[in-house]
């Protein structure tokens, strides 16, 4: 059984590989009558599209939308929505070597392994071409939240992090890293073109916050906000590693020290911090909801690794191609995205349990 499909009540399906005619997904349980046309979708491929600086992979997409199903009139039918992209600049030469030796750090052998077969174009399903997909679908989740308002970052790209003393939201869309901190940005600049030159790659931390989500989202067991959420973020292809609110620096503090005090406020309780992230017992507390996310460098490499063919006889390879030095970078619109998703699905699990 092949899983390909993510969500309870509100559930997508992507579909497609790297270098096929086109990529996309199937929206399912979408409430009917919002309004979705592709002017709704498209900014977020915009913000996620290749090609758009130098610090990015240099296969020019233009990631256009189309939706084939699920509207009409300009509103949701409450039927499945199919999105489409097509796929227009597949250099699929540049992964003649990888059809005969795996690229350590990527799917291939792992794909090998498990199905005996693979497409080594571009990784095929493995590929972070697929994220478009999840994009497209968490613009249309968006629609169902519009109580709720998600913004992410780049916190980290190698051993740079930004300072929060630099913090100004406005800078995230005024550079090419997503980065609220400009003098972080300047510097990441210096490390990622270096990385570039050298053949090399860099790994980044993605911070994603969500404001307005109301308390009582989530389930107390095997459907908690905070589980859905790593899943959801795990999923995504380079994730490594996900912290809900304080993560794994809560093991290194008292009781006192990681408990989110309240007082009395005028619309119920105010808190006086989040190190939980917004969720308590797997259910929503009403704070923001906050997530960090780690992504390994990019396996694809100029750089010669040492390896082994299919025919197990040992050797070495350079990823020839078009690849993102810090996959990260684009990791920021789809973070976004699973966080939509994931916060769409409960909503809608919530409404039906709780009315």
């Amino acid at each position: 059984m092949s899983y390909n499909t993510f969500g309870r009540v509100f559930r997508f399906t992507t579909w497609g590989e790297s270098h096929g005619p086109a990529i996309g997904a199937v929206v399912d349980g979408c409430p009917p009558g919002l309004a979705l046309s592709e002017t709704e979708v498209q900014p977020f491929l915009d913000k996620r599209r290749p090609g758009q600086s130098r610090f990015t992979t240099q296969r020019q997409e233009p990631d256009q939308v189309r939706i084939l199903s699920g509207v009409f009139d300009g509103k949701t039918t409450g039927t499945p929505i199919s999105l489409m992209i097509e796929n227009v600049d597949q250099r699929s030469k540049d992964y003649s070597e990888v059809a005969n030796a795996y690229r350590p750090g990527h799917a291939d052998y792992a794909y090998d392994a498990k199905y005996g077969f693979r497409d080594y174009r571009g990784g095929g399903r493995s590929s972070a071409r697929e994220t478009a997909s999840r994009v497209a679908a968490g613009a249309v989740a968006r629609l169902v939240i519009p109580e709720v308002r998600i913004r992410a970052w780049v916190e980290q790209i190698g051993h740079s992090p930004i300072l929060y003393s630099r913090f100004d939201e406005t800078e995230i869309d005024n550079n090419a890293f997503f980065s609220p901190d400009a003098t972080a940005a300047t510097e990441w600049e210096r490390l990622v073109d270096a990385a570039r030159k050298d053949g090399s790659s860099l790994g980044a931390v993605v911070v994603c916050e969500a404001y307005g989500v109301p308390a009582g989202w989530g389930a107390p067991l095997y459907a908690k906000l905070d589980s859905e959420l790593a899943a959801a973020m795990m999923s995504i292809n380079a994730v490594k590693g996900v912290e809900i609110g304080d993560g794994f620096a809560a093991a290194l503090a008292t009781g006192e020290g990681n408990a989110d005090p309240m007082r009395p406020g005028e619309d119920g309780p105010e808190f006086l911090a989040n190190h939980a992230g917004g969720i308590a017992g797997g259910i929503s507390t009403g704070q923001p909801v906050r997530v960090r996310v780690a992504f390994k460098p990019t396996s694809s490499i100029l750089t010669p690794v040492e390896t082994i063919g299919r025919d197990g006889e040992a050797t070495e390879i350079r990823t020839k191609g078009r690849h993102d030095p810090c996959v990260g970078i684009r990791g920021v619109p789809v973070v976004e995205a699973m966080m939509a998703l994931v916060l769409a699905d409960q909503k809608l699990l919530h409404r039906a349990q709780i009315g």
